[in-house]
């Protein structure tokens, strides 16, 4: 008996309308996977919360402002989840010194601890999604996931 896939043609090329819906459960997969370890954890962790943590450890000392402009999220939704990473103790916020309305924001030592056991996971799960590709596979689909994205920026 031959197995069907509705993402698949005769050929047996993935039609265009399903290579989206492929990357998204790809993602799915591998997020639910990443943030499993801190869900388990210690610290109940979110997706925007990581990416939170993530901002303020490449970008120490930036404000929730940087972090709109960067993210296009709404202010009053990032100043909820940056109350909820300060009482958790993961972010650290001092006044800035040139106009005291601004909040510098940081990682403290739980907050880094926490940064670095994301990114660690991430290594760990990017090796185990490539593991069967050889060199060159990886190579090639980096290549189309570029281009793939370039052609979603173009048609903005």
């Amino acid at each position: 008996m031959r197995e069907t896939n509705d993402n698949v043609n005769h050929s047996g090329e993935a039609q265009e309308e399903g290579v989206l819906d492929l990357i998204h459960t790809v993602m799915h997969q591998y997020r639910s996977q990443q943030y499993q370890v801190l869900r388990d954890g210690p610290h109940d962790i979110t997706h925007m919360e990581s990416k939170v943590l993530g901002f303020f450890g490449r970008q120490p000392g930036a404000t929730q402002s940087d972090l709109a402009r960067h993210s296009g999220r709404d202010k009053a939704q990032l100043a909820r989840l940056i109350k909820g990473l300060r009482d958790k103790g993961l972010l650290d916020a001092e006044p800035d010194e040139s106009d005291r309305r601004n909040v510098r924001l940081r990682l403290t030592s739980v907050g880094r601890a926490v940064q670095g056991a994301l990114q660690q996971q991430a290594t760990l799960l990017n090796a185990k999604a490539v593991q069967g590709l050889d060199g060159a596979q990886r190579r090639q689909l980096m290549a189309l996931l570029q281009q793939v994205r370039r052609s979603l920026d173009a048609a903005v």
